[in-house]
């Protein structure tokens, strides 16, 4: 293993692990942009916004992206092997991925390929799409008086159980985040309130956060299911009292257009 990356110079034959952000170009990190700009090839997931691959004008653009409750173990050692074997050849490999890749990105075994395989790479933080898409819909994760306290939990799990998410926390928690839950935000629904969760607690879902075409439905666990019916993947899904916030200073924010600033594309 080389000594580290982070800050210097865009190295050859090695992989970058970059976070994408949340959706909106205008989100993505300097560092990830600067090397974006200089690689070679570019291995991206289904949820990395298209107008942020305009940074790599220079690379081979390659969709790696796994479908939402398909299986992936086999996809994900091929993106590995993909990877090792292009910076094996001298590359500079960018391995994008929505958010931020050691949340819940499988960012983190992919750097342990990386180093099994003595490969140099730096890994570039995101930003993660489990504070920012409920602050662009004026959610605070935490507030005086509201919620001292968060966790976040993966909607996938959602599907198999009470193995899967410890839901005794989450029904406890003042703030409870679920990312990639879109599809399972019934069984999301009875777990909690199966584990204590007050059926009146407010919830938000929030689709495609911090792009152009944001869509939120809120209610309270009750309704939630039937009020959000037709969200497309992906969204975050907020509980907690915190959600109550939202109408107000999500309403009250000054918005780009208005103050005649650009927002990032769809």
């Amino acid at each position: 293993m080389s000594a580290p990356l982070f800050g210097g110079p865009v190295h050859s034959g090695c992989v970058y692990l970059v976070g994408a952000g949340p959706g909106d170009p205008g989100l993505l990190t300097l560092r990830a942009a600067e090397i974006l700009a200089r690689a070679d090839l570019v291995l991206f997931d289904r949820l990395v916004n298209p107008a942020i691959l305009d940074q790599a004008s220079r690379a081979r653009l390659c969709a790696v992206g796994k479908e939402g409750g398909r299986p992936c173990r086999n996809r994900q050692h091929r993106i590995q092997q993909m990877m090792i074997a292009a910076a094996h050849r001298g590359l500079v490999v960018v391995r994008l991925k929505g958010g931020d890749p050691f949340v819940f990105g499988r960012g983190g075994e992919e750097a342990l390929a990386l180093v099994q395989a003595r490969i140099p790479f730096e890994v570039v933080p995101g930003v993660s799409s489990f504070y920012s898409v409920p602050a662009a819909a004026g959610i605070p994760v935490t507030h005086r008086g509201l919620s001292t306290a968060f966790a976040v939990f993966t909607g996938h799990e959602a599907e198999f159980g009470s193995s899967g998410i410890p839901w005794d926390l989450a029904a406890r928690i003042p703030t409870a985040i679920f990312l990639m839950g879109v599809r399972r935000l019934p069984q999301i629904v009875e777990e909690l309130v199966r584990h204590g969760r007050d059926p009146a607690t407010p919830v938000a879902v929030i689709a495609r956060g911090t792009r152009k075409d944001q869509e939120e439905r809120t209610g309270n666990l009750k309704d939630i299911v039937e009020r959000s019916r037709g969200l497309q993947a992906p969204a975050t899904i907020v509980v907690g009292e915190v959600v109550r916030l939202g109408a107000v200073l999500h309403a009250s924010q000054i918005s780009a257009a208005l103050a005649g600033m650009p927002r990032g594309a769809v």
